[in-house]
């Protein structure tokens, strides 16, 4: 029978020699040591061999060199291990957050959000779904497996939109996934020792209807008087370039550059954060106007609300295109039109910004469809073979 002596891990660097002179690099975890029924101690500890090697008693200014930046690598890796002690690797818990209330922490990483209008709603809404099925006063502490379960059992079975219709399998998709990206940034940050977003699967996400204007209705709306000059040129330039009203909004004159007779935007996509650089066409560029100074915005006077949402629908109407139309179908018909006219999967799906083929794809389906249609318009012939 063994007896343990219980202490604090001690995380250490050290060092090996090698058969061929070198300095091998290792961090030791030492958990202590047990003594044996025979009074014998044994010490235990595991290792990581860090693959990382010295050079033994360094003669020329290069292998010191060497030695100091490969010392200095180790004792970085050191210190990651060190952190991810505390943090929970070891299921070692911070006390003092632990009684943090998870609605708190929930409503923390929302509101960080509030400069991206589109991610923030999606925030908002799934944090008053949370409301109901979470206690106000429930902490950190309290969280398991079980309690993981019953979040995404109310959002699949009973949460409701504010009709109090059951919800669509994108928002359970969405709303559950933000709940999974809250308990993964509180792992991160050491208020939970597991990281429980990666021990529950998320919903299956549906392909969604993705409305679109053809070349003919584009045109029309193009002819329509539109109430906002600004919305009406911002939504074009959208089917013209595919950009997301988000980074539309955004664009300042110093993204704008001109290269000769080709013109291109510079910036930053407000839904990944990543740099872009996209061309566009001469009459994308005509859209913009005379070039104003660097820091002003594009489309000044642009702004998201239900007075220019309004009035996407009327001046839809008004170009008899009878269709449910937002500002985002202006990217989805950008992707079609593309598409039509010969453009490659693989350019859209840079041109759009996404990550994965895949969401390119639906486009292209679309586009199928659409041959299919036509195989049949050519009237049947009165033939005698």
């Amino acid at each position: 029978m063994y007896k343990f002596n219980k202490l604090v891990m001690l995380i250490t660097l050290k060092h090996r020699k090698l058969n061929d002179g070198r300095l091998s690099l290792y961090v030791e975890f030492y958990k202590g040591s047990s003594v044996d029924e025979n009074g014998k101690r044994i010490h235990i500890r595991d290792f990581e061999f860090l693959k990382l090697y010295l050079h033994n008693n360094p003669k020329t200014p290069a292998e010191k060199k060497e030695n100091k930046e490969i010392q200095k690598l180790g004792e970085n890796i050191l210190a990651i291990r060190k952190a991810e002690y505390v943090q929970g690797k070891f299921k070692i818990r911070n006390t003092a957050k632990d009684k943090k209330r998870f609605l708190d922490y929930f409503s923390e990483i929302t509101e960080e959000k509030i400069n991206s209008v589109n991610n923030y709603g999606n925030w908002t809404s799934t944090l008053v779904h949370l409301k109901k099925v979470i206690p106000q006063n429930f902490l950190f502490e309290e969280i398991d497996e079980n309690f993981i379960k019953k979040v995404k059992n109310y959002i699949d079975n009973e949460a409701k939109t504010k009709s109090d219709l059951p919800l669509s399998l994108n928002s359970k998709y969405s709303y559950f996934n933000k709940f999974k990206a809250c308990l993964r940034n509180a792992f991160d940050e050491g208020y939970l020792s597991i990281n429980y977003a990666t021990r529950v699967k998320s919903f299956e996400q549906s392909e969604s209807q993705r409305e679109y204007l053809t070349y003919q209705e584009l045109q029309r709306l193009a002819k329509a008087s539109c109430k906002y000059e600004v919305l009406k040129k911002a939504f074009i330039f959208s089917c013209l370039t595919g950009l997301r009203w988000s980074d539309i909004n955004a664009l300042i004159w110093s993204e704008v550059r001109e290269e000769g007779e080709i013109s291109r935007v510079n910036f930053r996509q407000e839904k990944t954060d990543g740099v872009e650089y996209l061309y566009i066409s001469k009459q994308a560029r005509e859209i913009l106007g005379d070039r104003k100074s660097g820091q002003d915005r594009v489309f000044k006077g642009l702004k998201y609300g239900v007075s220019f949402n309004n009035e996407i629908v009327r001046w839809c109407n008004r170009a008899e295109v009878n269709k449910h139309i937002t500002f985002h179908s202006a990217r989805h018909t950008n992707a079609v039109l593309l598409l039509e006219n010969g453009a490659d999967i693989y350019t859209v799906s840079k041109r759009l910004g996404h990550r994965e083929i895949r969401t390119t794809a639906i486009y292209a389906k679309i586009v199928d469809q659409k041959m299919k249609e036509a195989s049949e318009l050519i009237p049947q012939l009165d033939l005698k073979i």
